[in-house]
């Protein structure tokens, strides 16, 4: 410690003290010493930089070392950077090969793809398959019933293939038109919406070989246009016509055919009643025997949680749900006259803003009296015709509700449009605008019994017993709200089948044997055929073996035994009827298609599966001329 505190004051005095000649002399030599350390040749910036530096610290007192060091470390830094970046940009590196420089990159939209020609015809194909194999297990009385999140979080459970491609959310633009193709059909006949996604893929996927061999698509187009016009005149020659005011047999049939593959089939005959019973209720006929039946807006379904299934109900007449105007007007009455409104019962109000200025204050009395008349007068106007409820579209006042309750008059107000249109239906009254137009006539009084119910938590209002009603209400009772649902969609489809034939009263055999019996008549007609259509012609044919050969998929059979024991049942059928009439250019098919429940080959005669005829003849139509659109 004491050698340091000694050579630490040495160091001192030696940087006050001016330098003598001996210390000038030494500085002298040392600054000539580091003059003559220039660079050398092939030296590099940082590397003379660095002997410069280091040279210098030797002659710097201690004090300043970490200055020094500061600053080296921050000039290399600069100086490495300096020349990294300057070799990067050199002119001479960046263009030695012009012809790397030639590629320019885009940015593209990573959900764009721009396809055309073959691949965008494959790629359509292969869509339409997609879309096909996500309800493909929902066909046949072995079906499965998918399991669905709606974008609201509820929850959807059903094998309908329109409910199912409703809530699939695609970008594809061929496989938005399958799920197009899927709700065509359900608006146009109701039923069959499986059918129809699974039949045009499969004639889509049939187009794939002749588009690989460098078929034309016109040509493709113009083999299935010549094999849809044939396929429609051996249906028509197939199908067996009925009477649906005799064959009741046949309907009821028809419709268990519809609802087996449902998942409500365990209530067959329960909604295949009600089936029947309403779309034969909201039948009208003409003048000219033309028969009309609009299921739609005179055949609601009302689901009520709670109860059994085996407590739903056609009613012969209307049900809504609404609570009375006053408590203590009547809840029940027999036979009774009822009036329909859609004007409120209640003081005219300004379609806009009104402002009124009133300077006395009897003017204000004046006002309120006016009202009161206003409203009295339209009460009295009503109570003349003497009617026991009177159902409004607009509201009813306080003041009209003490009037029309002192006449012992059951009131309700805002009901809707539509039920208000079902009302009038049932009971035969007339929906009157002005209570100064009523008369005798607008008053219903084909209703039996007026009653109040409360099921559940809610009052209902039932109009019942009508006389001859065009309209009615469905009560569906079931455990949840899922189940409901379920059972509505189920029941829609019925009640479509029944309009069908209501509508055009001839029956085709299901179970895949009517595609059967098309597909080896196609095939006969093909071999008769010349040029490049025949592949096409004969690939319909192939394309609606897919029906039976799903139906025995889902059924867990083998499915080449039995599609290849179909097909030669129905060929052999075909053959004895040529021989039997060799004029004929048509095969008579057989009936015997696959049962959905085991998997055998069956008569559809005795097990009673028919499908009506507007239904199979919509779906080979729909399939075969939409593949024809995409191809």
């Amino acid at each position: 410690m004491r050698n340091f505190c000694e050579a630490s004051d040495i160091r001192l005095e030696r940087q006050q003290a001016p330098p003598t000649l001996k210390e000038s002399n030494v500085t002298t030599f040392q600054h000539q010493k580091m003059a003559s350390m220039g660079p050398s040749p092939g030296m590099g910036p940082v590397m003379v930089l660095s002997k410069w530096l280091s040279a210098l610290i030797r002659f710097v007192p201690l004090e300043g070392h970490l200055v020094v060091v500061a600053v080296i470390v921050v000039v290399v830094v600069i100086v490495w950077l300096t020349s990294f970046f300057m070799s990067f940009f050199s002119p001479q590196k960046r263009y030695t090969k012009p012809h790397q420089c030639t590629h320019v990159h885009k940015k593209t939209d990573a959900k764009t793809q721009r396809q055309t020609g073959r691949e965008a015809q494959l790629s359509n194909i292969q869509a339409a398959m997609a879309v096909a194999n996500i309800i493909r297990t929902t066909l046949g009385p072995q079906s499965m019933l998918k399991m669905l999140l709606d974008p609201m979080g509820g929850i959807v459970m059903t094998n309908d293939g329109n409910c199912i491609l409703r809530e699939v959310d695609v970008s594809h633009p061929t496989a938005k038109s399958m799920i197009e193709l899927s709700r065509a059909q359900e608006e146009e006949v109701g039923d069959g919406t499986t059918s129809v996604i699974v039949l045009s893929a499969q004639v889509l996927s049939q187009a794939e070989p002749f588009l690989m061999n460098k078929y034309h698509p016109t040509v493709i187009v113009q083999g299935y246009t010549k094999a849809l016009a044939y396929a429609l005149e051996v249906a028509e020659k197939i199908a067996v016509s009925i009477d649906v005011s005799k064959d009741q047999e046949w309907v009821s049939k028809l419709v268990m055919s519809s609802i087996g593959t449902k998942f409500s089939s365990r209530w067959n005959e329960k909604l295949v009643d009600m089936a029947i019973q309403a779309v034969l209720t909201v039948t009208e006929t003409s003048a000219s025997g033309m028969r009309r039946v609009d299921i739609k807006r005179y055949a609601k379904v009302e689901k009520i949680p709670g109860g059994e299934l085996d407590d739903s109900k056609v009613l012969k007449g209307i049900m809504f749900q609404k609570e009375m105007t006053h408590s203590k007007m009547r809840r029940r009455i027999e036979n009774p006259r009822i009036l329909l409104l859609d004007s409120p019962l209640e003081y005219k109000k300004g379609e806009s803003q009104t402002t009124m200025e009133i300077t006395d204050d009897q003017d204000w009395n004046t006002m309120l009296k006016l009202e009161e008349e206003y409203v009295e007068r339209m009460c009295q106007e009503i109570i003349a015709l003497k009617p026991d409820v009177v159902i409004t579209e607009k509201g009813v006042s306080d003041l009209a509700q003490h009037y029309l309750q002192k006449a012992n008059i059951t009131a309700f107000r805002r009901l809707r449009k539509t039920d208000n249109n079902r009302v009038a239906k049932a009971t035969g009254a007339t929906i009157v605008s002005r209570t100064e137009e009523i008369s005798e006539s607008d008053i219903g009084t084909k209703c039996g019994l007026f009653e109040m119910r409360k099921l559940g938590d809610d009052w209902f209002c039932f109009l019942e017993e009508c006389e001859d009603p065009k309209a009615c209400t469905i009560i569906l009772r079931g455990g949840s709200k899922d189940v409901l649902n379920e059972v509505e969609r189920n029941l829609q489809d019925a009640m479509q089948v029944v309009r069908n034939v209501v509508y055009d009263p001839k029956l085709l055999p299901g179970g895949g044997a009517t595609e059967m019996a098309l597909a080896v008549a196609l095939r006969k007609q093909g071999q008769s055929l010349q040029g490049t259509q025949q592949g096409p012609f004969m690939a319909v044919g192939d394309a609606l073996e897919v029906i039976p050969r799903t139906l025995a998929q889902n059924c867990g059979v083998s499915v080449i035994r039995t599609i290849t024991e179909l097909r030669a049942k129905h060929a052999a059928a075909a053959a004895v009827a040529a021989e039997s009439d060799p004029s004929s250019t048509n095969s008579k098919p057989c009936h015997i298609g696959v049962n959905g429940i085991t998997g055998d080959l069956i008569d559809m005669n005795e097990l009673g599966i028919w499908e009506p005829f507007s239904v199979k003849v919509q779906t080979i139509k729909t399939a075969i001329e939409n593949a024809c659109m995409i191809l």
